[in-house]
């Protein structure tokens, strides 16, 4: 008889913990929970350009006008997860309005107008944009290098509009 009470109240408690574990509420994500390093965002921040570049050269001014989006929001990610970091002279949100803030509207507006030949003299300005913020982080190693693509890396993504 023991062991049955031993048992049932060993039942019951394991019972009562895994309904209790089930019913709480996860852990809410924060900022401070998950934080993308500067390099993963500039990453993509990378890989936004060269989309914007061969969509905007195969005229699917769509998804041009997409990756441009994705674009932006990663400066609101560089500015939310990196206000500061290490060498910036100006917190990221100056820093980015200072350099990228007319070009990547300039940039919307030639493809809004679906202007191949003013989308290319904007996409450059975008660049020089990017290579000056780079400069003004002090990222010397990264100074000047950023570039039109000059081949295309997404081998498995057709930029033709549909």
């Amino acid at each position: 008889m023991t062991k049955f009470i031993f048992k049932k109240s060993v039942l019951l408690l394991v019972g009562t913990f895994l309904i209790s574990g089930c019913a709480s509420e996860p852990a809410p994500v924060t900022v401070e929970s998950f934080k993308p390093g500067l390099g993963e965002i500039m990453s993509l921040t990378a890989m936004r350009h060269a989309k914007i570049w061969f969509a905007g050269q195969a005229e699917n001014w769509a998804l041009a006008a997409y990756e441009l989006d994705e674009l932006k929001e990663g400066f609101e990610d560089a500015e939310l997860f990196h206000p500061t970091h290490k060498h910036l002279k100006l917190p990221m949100k100056q820093l980015i309005l200072a350099t990228m803030q007319q070009p990547m509207n300039a940039l919307e507006k030639a493809v809004e107008a679906k202007n191949l030949i003013e989308f290319n003299k904007q996409y450059d300005q975008l660049t020089t944009g990017c290579n000056a913020c780079h400069q003004m982080a002090d990222f010397g190693f990264n100074v000047n290098v950023v570039i039109r693509p000059n081949f295309n890396p997404f081998s498995n993504q057709n930029f033709s509009a549909h």
